[in-house]
């Protein structure tokens, strides 16, 4: 029950968040420096640039979700309250005074 509240990111996106900035450094590195062909170094920049965003992608979809599924949002709230209101209904096929009763014999 603990770890359902326990905020823990999956390592590929902390991976993918801390790969971002240097593929994307990386890429404003080859576009700006002269030591390549003007266009064999604008399309690897392009790529490494594409690639970074990409890796931020998993980052920013996993915060956008947080923010509308969060435990501050509307749904994540109501989410919550209804977990709460169904953990009081139990199971109806299982009676503790019938087992009781049974295990003493009595019915």
């Amino acid at each position: 029950m603990a770890d359902e509240h326990s905020d823990t990111t999956p390592v590929w996106i902390e991976n993918s968040a801390l790969t971002a900035p240097a593929l994307l450094g990386a890429a404003a590195g080859l576009l700006l420096g002269d030591l390549m062909h003007r266009g064999a170094r604008r399309g690897v920049g392009i790529g490494l640039g594409a690639l970074g965003v990409a890796a931020l992608l998993p980052f920013v979809v996993g915060g956008v979700a947080g923010l509308v599924t969060g435990p501050r949002s509307r749904h994540g709230v109501r989410k919550k309250i209804q977990r709460i209101r169904d953990v009081g209904i139990g199971s109806p096929a299982y009676d503790e005074v019938d087992e009781e009763l049974r295990e003493q014999g009595l019915i």
